[in-house]
């Protein structure tokens, strides 16, 4: 039997933050993301589509809630498999197409992580884990498009 596990995530939209939709011009796109016991996040839609810079959109956290998934799928296979990981950073990227209409699609994401291990001699194992984390990944697994991977593998320094 298959386990499942559900997940909630309120959104509200103040009207109070920047007028209603009378037209397409004068609302905010700003809004609050909740999800019980957490910190809010305080949400917009891109620059592009009139929304406020300073403030998380739905695009970022897709990119991000990707590249989270993959580094966690990963750090639990090098435990798991004697890979000691020292450091562990990602600049994901990610490309958006928009159609004609308006709507659109990610086609594109790239995570780039770069990886610190504790020896040489696990370098080819670490780089391999990454493949397995991809496999594993929740969001990755719910993704459309291939997700690809240039991890780096760098090995402590001798101080």
């Amino acid at each position: 039997m298959n386990k499942k596990h559900e997940y909630k995530a309120s959104i509200l939209w103040p009207v109070a933050q920047g007028g209603s939709t009378k037209d397409y011009k004068s609302y905010s796109r700003n809004h609050i993301v909740s999800i019980e016991g957490k910190p809010t996040i305080l949400a917009s839609s891109d620059v592009a589509f009139r929304g406020d810079m300073e403030r998380h959109n739905p695009e970022d956290l897709f990119l991000s809630s990707i590249a989270s998934c993959h580094m966690l799928w990963y750090l639990h296979f090098c435990a798991t498999s004697g890979v000691e990981v020292l450091n562990y950073t990602d600049t994901a990227y990610g490309v958006m197409e928009e159609e004609k209409n308006g709507s659109g699609k990610f086609t594109t994401v790239i995570l780039n992580p770069i990886v610190t291990v504790s020896d040489i001699s696990i370098k080819e194992k670490a780089i391999k884990l990454h493949h397995k984390a991809n496999e594993y990944c929740f969001i990755a697994n719910s993704c459309n498009f291939i997700i690809e991977h240039k991890p780096i593998i760098k090995i402590k320094e001798i101080e």
